[in-house]
């Protein structure tokens, strides 16, 4: 029930652990660089300064990273650079092709949007609250690499990963369990959003469905390259260069364009932003089919990768 046949803690204790071992140090981290970058705004004020919202998002990171190192290293035997960061050229290559995409995709939906009058740009170039626009728009372009990173490293880094191994059965085989897996952890990547503002059926499984378009490239090249480029630059477009929400909550600190949206919620995702509209499923198909194009141009095939499922000894 607890450990299997290589002595090792089972999959799903694994998974459960570095949850709480995240959870954990996030708790711990977070307040402490928070205190270090001075605490709440003055007046008690909810909303933290640019340099403290940077802090817990830094934070989030390291606690992300400290959880996989740990349960990686003293539970699933596993290297650290064995959950999709082994950074050679073709990595850092994999990388720039995800940050392309990402920018991509988001400036089409906005650009539909746009066309189709649903947007409208009223300024650019503007901090929120007032201020320069530099360097208030750094603060957003450092969260939004942090979320990316640490959102890529667990959800698909180690979640999927040890999904996958959980569940390589000899009726299912590695090919299957991480299709499964791959599945399993886009749902549960979907349910976390939401409780987010805003949050409709919709845009839970838009989330979903752009959690299997962030994985893809990960299940076909057991790498982490291509998920945190795109998830990276599809935010940070989405938010702070065209002033939309992401994932239901309003671009902070500085946007490059500054927009008042209309059009049909249905469509444009109203509050919650594209990623609760129909315009969202359409740039993931879009995306499925660049990563696919991207991996078999690379490596001329369309297979899962295979040791995702294994231990790494094997």
């Amino acid at each position: 029930m607890f450990v299997n046949g290589e002595g090792r803690l089972r999959a799903g204790w694994r998974l459960l652990f570095q949850l709480l071992l995240n959870l954990t140090a996030a708790a711990l981290v977070g307040p402490l660089l928070l205190a270090a970058t001075g605490g709440l705004a003055a007046g008690g004020a909810a909303r933290p300064s640019p340099a403290q919202g940077v802090s817990l998002y830094v934070g989030a990171a390291l606690a992300a990273v400290a959880s996989v190192w740990v349960a990686g290293r003293f539970l699933d035997r596993r290297p650290f650079s064995g959950f999709g960061l082994r950074l050679n050229r073709l990595w850092w290559s994999d990388l720039g092709f995800g940050l392309l995409l990402g920018a991509s995709l988001m400036s089409g939906i906005f650009l539909i949007e746009l066309a189709a009058g649903w947007v409208t740009v009223t300024g650019s170039l503007e901090a929120i609250g007032g201020g320069a626009f530099f360097p208030a728009i750094l603060a957003p372009v450092v969260l939004f690499l942090c979320v990316g990173f640490y959102e890529e490293l667990v959800s698909r880094g180690y979640q999927l990963t040890n999904l996958a191994e959980g569940l390589n059965f000899p009726g299912l085989g590695p090919r299957g369990a991480i299709l499964l897996a791959w599945i399993l952890s886009s749902s549960f990547f979907g349910l976390l959003h939401a409780f987010n503002p805003n949050a409709t059926a919709l845009s839970t499984l838009n989330i979903a469905l752009a959690g299997l378009m962030l994985g893809l490239g990960y299940v076909l090249t057991g790498e982490l390259a291509i998920p945190i480029g795109l998830h990276v630059t599809w935010n940070f477009f989405q938010g702070n260069v065209f002033g939309l929400p992401v994932s239901g909550r309003a671009p902070t600190d500085a946007t490059f364009l500054t927009v008042k949206q209309a059009g049909p919620d249905l469509l444009t995702g109203g509050p919650f932003g594209p990623e609760g509209g129909l315009l969202t499923p359409a740039a993931i198909v879009l995306g499925l089919a660049l990563i696919s194009l991207r991996v078999r141009r690379r490596t001329g095939k369309l297979d899962p990768h295979t040791p995702l499922a294994e231990h790494p000894t094997r």
